[in-house]
């Protein structure tokens, strides 16, 4: 038995077939536990341009001003869960939705700069387990929270890979993207930490992958153990990784 933490991101959160599908291929490793952790940007800019707000990015991240919380919150621990929800139940799993607070970890500022775009400090694992052991399935949105009560945004590949290392488990984030590609576009089937270094000087990786490599290979680090990247588009490749094989990039230790 394993526990897995499966971040599901880009426009498969448009998609809700595509999200059931996903969720599907879970029922095929009912020894195994999961948890489900997501983001949702496209979402996010669609509700802040109709708000009438301009969205603005600083290396990858989204940088979140306090007046546009109340709709980046809505966003994604609101309308982003509830659809995720919405598709596990259709799929006769008891999901349970939750922010970053409740599945245990405590957040704070990252820079001052990105407003409040908030990083992962604090965890506690024991509400998750109780979760996992009562058969639920935890499906958990990026917004975090600090012992004061202020709300953050937490960009959502390092939210899951916190939550990998809270309960060691294997991590496999499921992106837009069959794998990292090189120069040419073609698929990178395995990166080392000095191959990132390169691509990265290269400006062959920049952007959101930038840091969902980088995330990818701190996480990897700490769970001493390889990090898949993959696309949510084929729900084999979920199957495959779960079965062990190498599908997408694996990143390494």
């Amino acid at each position: 038995m394993a526990n897995w933490v499966i971040k599901l991101g880009g426009a498969v959160l448009n998609n809700i077939d595509a999200a059931k599908a996903l969720i599907d291929v879970l029922h095929q490793k009912t020894e195994d536990k999961f948890i489900l952790v997501h983001g949702g940007g496209s979402l996010v800019d669609s509700w802040l341009s109709d708000a009438g707000f301009v969205t603005s990015k600083h290396l990858g991240l989204r940088i979140s001003p306090r007046e546009q919380m109340p709709y980046i919150v809505g966003a994604l621990a609101g309308c982003a869960n509830k659809q995720l929800m919405g598709a596990a139940i259709s799929n006769g799993f008891k999901p349970v939705g939750l922010s970053l607070y409740e599945a245990g970890l405590v957040s704070e500022q990252k820079l001052k700069a990105l407003g409040q775009v908030g990083t992962c400090i604090e965890n506690d694992a024991s509400i998750l387990k109780s979760l996992l052991n009562a058969g639920c399935f935890p499906i958990v949105s990026s917004i975090g929270f600090d012992l004061e009560g202020n709300w953050y945004n937490v960009n959502a590949d390092e939210a899951a890979a916190s939550i990998a290392q809270l309960l060691d488990a294997e991590l496999v984030f499921m992106t837009d993207v069959e794998a990292v590609l090189d120069h040419k576009l073609n698929p990178l089937h395995q990166l080392s930490s000095a191959d990132i270094s390169t691509l990265i000087e290269e400006g062959v990786i920049k952007g959101g992958m930038q840091v969902k490599v980088n995330t990818s290979l701190q996480a990897a680090q700490h769970l001493r153990r390889g990090v898949y990247i993959s696309s949510w588009q084929k729900p084999d490749n979920l199957i495959a990784l779960l079965n062990g094989e190498h599908v997408g990039t694996k990143i390494t230790p």
